[in-house]
């Protein structure tokens, strides 16, 4: 860091000054709890008065990202996240209803597949996090060993190399599974597609988080079914109360829940919620398809359990995917449908996608067989945990006065609610003529709520064009909706 200036500028020096300081706090070069430079020190380092340097202080503290303590100096502040409250939890209408957002999530959808823009609203990680290259030697040693069999094969159920993987790794949620259990898919999403057409019919009603992962209503609403929103909570998830007492008023036919990294909230339900969850819908016969798509980016302890941990009754029907892991352009994921509705998930594969990618089973079924996945996780895990840090703090210190944020447990996306009249559609048009991507929490909610949430994707490294994109959020926020109106 260098601050030139000369004597007909330095009135403006301290600006220059606590703008840089306030950049190296926002990329963690300067942490908190890090003494800052004496005021003597920086005074002859940047060739500035000592009232200069006192003025960028007192601004960087004005700002709270720095605190004066008595005859110690300036510190580098707690990070403003301990001061900021997570999101109020949900309150959506008590009754079912069809799902009218599509059209807005398709919309926004492309526009956050710019490839041009800061890829804010796109949850999915950075090709420099993933083993693109080990993929790549796995995809070409597997199809020499396979020869003409890898682009022919097409089973519904998918490749054995890869369900007996898959297999494996079900011990770590709690719940053993055999690979004749599996059914590969085209990604989460197919798996969820399947786990409805199986439970469901249209005009059923399908219980869901509020807010809930965007793509769930595209698929209840193209389905015909009708949904009813629970109150879920951004700590610990979806209200097992709420969901008892909605399931006891309406004929609910189904339940979609992520009880692990909830998207968008981050929200991990704790084991208590988990079990009693699927002992009441077991009671009731309602089938839970569960959706652990970023369960494995856990950010400490172990991997938490799936709701399969606690079905006794075949109630569970679980769907992951490798799409946020190891490579979203291969499109494999995989549902557990257990034995009640294994043969129902068969026939709508064979029926719709016939079958998964060959070449893309086998790639990622050798690289996990070669014992780099674990490796691979913790790296990575660490990576998004130190992404989603740095962008909540980023937003801590910089956007309006009221704003709230999530605190995720793992995955890799933040929910923040904007405070007063703030209109997340209307910032989201701003941002994007901006050069910059996010989602708005309408697309969230089946009738449009949440008009004052956005959901922002931290898969990205922290870096200059992610800190400049926060400030500029930062400033269109506060622009269009000044404090105080």
């Amino acid at each position: 860091m260098s601050i030139s200036t000369d004597a007909g500028a330095e009135r403006f020096a301290y600006q220059r000054l606590a703008e840089a300081l306030a950049g190296q706090i926002r990329r963690g070069t300067l942490r908190p709890g890090d003494r800052l430079p004496s005021v003597r020190g920086m005074s002859r380092k940047h060739r500035v008065s000592i009232s200069t340097v006192m003025q960028a202080y007192r601004r960087l503290e004005s700002l709270r990202l720095v605190e004066a303590r008595q005859r110690s100096g300036f510190f580098v502040a707690a990070r403003r996240l301990d001061r900021v409250p997570p999101p109020a939890m949900s309150a959506p209408a008590s009754k079912p209803a069809t799902v009218g957002t599509c059209a807005l999530i398709a919309e926004i959808v492309r526009a956050v597949a710019d490839p041009s823009a800061v890829p804010l609203g796109a949850a999915l990680p950075d090709p420099a996090l993933l083993p693109v290259r080990a993929l790549n030697r796995s995809m070409g040693s597997a199809l020499r060993a396979a020869g003409a069999t890898a682009t022919s094969q097409l089973r519904a159920e998918g490749l054995d190399e890869l369900r007996h993987e898959i297999a494996k790794r079900e011990w770590n949620v709690g719940r053993a599974s055999y690979h004749d259990e599996i059914v590969v898919t085209c990604g989460a999403s197919e798996a969820l597609e399947l786990a409805l057409h199986a439970t469901t019919r249209p005009g059923d009603i399908v219980a869901v988080e509020s807010p809930a992962f965007f793509g769930v209503l595209q698929l209840i609403e193209l389905l015909d079914r009708r949904v009813l929103e629970i109150p879920t909570c951004p700590e610990r998830g979806l209200d097992v109360d709420a969901l008892v007492s909605a399931v006891e008023s309406h004929p609910v036919r189904a339940c979609v829940v992520t009880p692990n990294h909830q998207n968008p909230l981050g929200a991990r339900m704790p084991d208590a919620s988990k079990a009693r969850l699927v002992e009441a819908m077991a009671e009731r016969g309602i089938p839970v398809i569960e959706d652990d798509t970023f369960g494995e980016l856990y950010f400490d302890g172990v991997q938490p359990r799936s709701l399969r941990a606690w079905d006794r009754t075949g109630t569970v029907l679980r769907c992951g995917s490798f799409g946020k892991t190891l490579a979203p352009g291969f499109r494999v994921g995989w549902i557990v449908p257990g034995p009640r509705y294994m043969e129902a998930v068969r026939r709508v594969k064979l029926a719709t996608t016939i079958a998964t990618s060959g070449p893309a089973q086998l790639a990622i079924a050798r690289y996990l067989a070669g014992g780099g996945y674990d490796r691979h996780l913790r790296g990575l895990r660490a990576r998004l945990r130190d992404n989603v840090q740095r962008m909540a703090a980023g937003i801590a210190a910089s956007f309006p006065e009221g704003t709230r944020i999530s605190r995720p447990t793992g995955g890799f996306v933040l929910w923040v609610e904007l405070p007063g009249n703030a209109d997340s559609l209307e910032l989201y048009g701003r941002a994007r003529d901006a050069g910059i991507t996010i989602c708005p929490g309408p697309i969230f909610s089946s009738h449009g709520a949440f008009r004052s949430n956005i959901r922002v994707s931290a898969g990205h490294p922290w870096s200059e064009k992610t800190e400049w994109a926060i400030a500029t959020l930062a400033r269109l926020a506060r622009q269009a909706w000044p404090p105080g109106e």
